[in-house]
């Protein structure tokens, strides 16, 4: 625990103690650096202790007394773009399609289960309101939260204020796009001024940040509706959280798996028609793929992260959850674009994903892609051809580690130091690595960002598709997927039985997806592919069983399946 100035006092106890070096010596071990004689050892001592620990404490006191990296990002910054590529300035919005004799359902399930695109159609020819939506979608929140432990706070004063706005400008003709008074969720990792964002910790669930997220302003920019800030793994790590471990609607007595869960958790069963989370490695895909639902992880830079919880400036990455990829295509449109006070975000100019002519593509597959989505998109005039990524780097998990890890303990140094770590929800979790982070030597920092680099290069030049299909999840092309900065759509391609069911059978399913990779500032190309495989298939469109699971199919787990009330909500 650092207990306040530097003084060479503070450190005489601990050098007088030291009349031997050999026990610093064995504590240069575990930096890899034993390889120093005793003279230089002594040496090494004294300059720390003299230079560098005052500099370090005046650095923690400038800019690490607040926790989450919400302020003074680093100006290292990286660049996902590949070779002297230039990006152009956006100059103009994605032309969406449009939709006619779209008529309002009878069942509010049905409702619910409506596209972005869908919805939008509905409010804009007047047939439904965006405060009757509102009324809807929190209802399915709070009689749904109580199996899925997806939502932390239900937005509903500004849910309504929101809406009534969004009708009102309606009945005065001015009409702001396809997200005018529609509902949506937030990871709450995502600050909005007068709610809280606890990040998912108990350490933090009364925080309330007087911050209003780039995302956040974008999207009320364009008429969208918050309904809730919905559950994160604590301090975006996993599905546990401070209120419980959020389920997945497709096999309640699975989880979510990422700390996106409330997200794709609350997209998948209908309760929000889209969510916003983030990604630093794996939680946008991971989640996505274990609910079925369509999302987006971005081109890294791609949309700004101004009042958004920092694990790695290097990493970290905004997108949708959704229910199609047109509605990805449309939520990116909106919130894409440069963040003034994120200096890694970018105006980037990506090709209109509805305008895509898919057929003077070649698209390449792995060997774990899924065979319908390629014959499919080869159907449709894709030139699709078997392939693989060639690269010679075998560590990727160990440099993302070392950046993740590295770059968290930064942001969350007072909470070490000051043993908050020891009320973490999962103590195997962020304790364990930052615990190990504090011990990773600059030196080799840079040295896993130099690696980062030869990783890069060997991606975009083995990289000889437009795109490639393959594994969402697989851990090493998360990683890779991440560290290099490249976009990836998530696609549900279908369900298989659960493992073990009940001897009468179950309805709960496991769900099958894959992943539509393409270059870094490509997104539009992984896009223009999923909506093409989506235009024919109905995976995105089906419902998870979360009121029936079969007659004779009982989960014994503390929680209720049959029979919700709308009055049943966690406190």
């Amino acid at each position: 625990m650092d207990s306040g100035e530097y003084s060479p006092k503070n450190e005489a106890g601990c050098s007088e103690k030291i009349n031997e070096v050999s026990p610093l010596k064995c504590a240069f071990a575990i930096f890899d650096a034993d390889f120093f004689n005793d003279t230089k050892i002594a040496e090494i001592e004294k300059s720390a202790t003299e230079l560098n620990i005052p500099i370090s404490r005046a650095n923690r006191k400038l800019v690490a007394s607040i926790n989450g990296g919400l302020h003074d990002p680093p100006y290292l910054v990286f660049n996902p773009e590949w070779g002297n590529e230039q990006v152009q300035s956006r100059s103009k919005r994605f032309s969406y399609p449009s939709l006619s004799g779209i008529q309002r359902p009878e069942s509010e399930e049905d409702i619910a289960f409506m596209t972005v695109l869908e919805l939008g159609e509905l409010i804009k020819t007047k047939q439904i309101t965006s405060e009757e939506l509102t009324r809807i979608f929190l209802h399915r929140l709070k009689r749904y939260n109580h199996v899925l432990e997806a939502v932390v706070t239900y937005t509903e004063e500004l849910a309504y204020k929101q809406a009534k706005e969004a009708d009102e400008m309606l009945a005065r003709g001015i009409y702001l796009g396809p997200l005018h008074g529609i509902p949506y969720g937030l990871k709450d990792i995502i600050s909005v001024p007068q709610y809280k964002t606890t990040w998912g910790s108990r350490t933090f669930k009364d925080q309330v940040l007087d911050i209003e997220a780039s995302v956040y302003k974008k999207l009320k920019s364009a008429g969208a509706v918050l309904v809730a800030k919905l559950a994160t793994g604590s301090l975006a790590y996993s599905d546990i959280w401070f209120g419980g471990r959020t389920r997945n609607p497709w096999n309640i007595k699975k989880y979510s798996k990422g700390s996106s869960s409330g997200s794709a958790a609350s997209t998948s069963a209908g309760m929000v028609p889209f969510a916003i989370g983030s990604e630093t490695c794996g939680s946008i895909t991971s989640p996505a793929a274990r609910c079925g639902v369509t999302a987006l992880r971005p081109t890294f830079g791609a949309v700004g992260r101004t009042g958004v919880m920092s694990i790695s400036e290097s990493l970290d990455k905004i997108g949708p959850f959704c229910r199609s990829a047109a509605d990805c295509s449309i939520i990116l449109d909106a919130i894409l674009g440069k963040d003034p006070d994120d200096p890694s975000s970018k105006d980037i100019s990506l090709d209109d994903p509805f305008s895509v002519d898919i057929t003077n593509l070649t698209v390449g597959y792995l060997d774990d892609a899924e065979m319908e989505v390629v014959r499919i998109l080869e159907s449709k005039g894709v030139k699709m051809v078997p392939f693989k990524l060639n690269y010679t780097v075998n560590h990727v998990q160990g440099i993302l580690n070392f950046t993740m890890d590295v770059d968290m303990l930064a942001h969350f140094d007072e909470w070490q130091r000051t043993g908050e770590d020891d009320f973490y929800e999962a103590q195997d979790q962020w304790p364990v690595e930052l615990r190990r982070a504090r011990v990773i030597p600059a030196v080799d920092y840079v040295q896993a960002q130099r690696a980062r680099g030869k990783l890069i290069r060997e991606i975009r030049e083995s990289f000889t598709v437009d795109a490639f299909i393959g594994n969402a999840t697989d851990p090493e092309k998360v990683c890779i997927g991440n560290l290099v900065g490249m976009p990836v759509l998530i696609v549900p391609t279908g369900f298989t039985q659960i493992s073990n069911p009940p001897p009468d059978g179950s309805r709960r399913r496991t769900t099958i997806t894959t992943g539509i990779y393409a270059p870094p500032n490509h997104d539009h190309v992984a896009l223009a592919l999923a909506m093409a495989y989506q235009s024919v298939t109905e995976h995105h469109r089906q419902r998870p069983p979360i009121d029936d699971l079969g007659p004779n199919d009982v989960i014994v787990d503390s929680i209720s399946t049959r029979g919700y009330q709308s009055s049943q909500t966690i406190p």
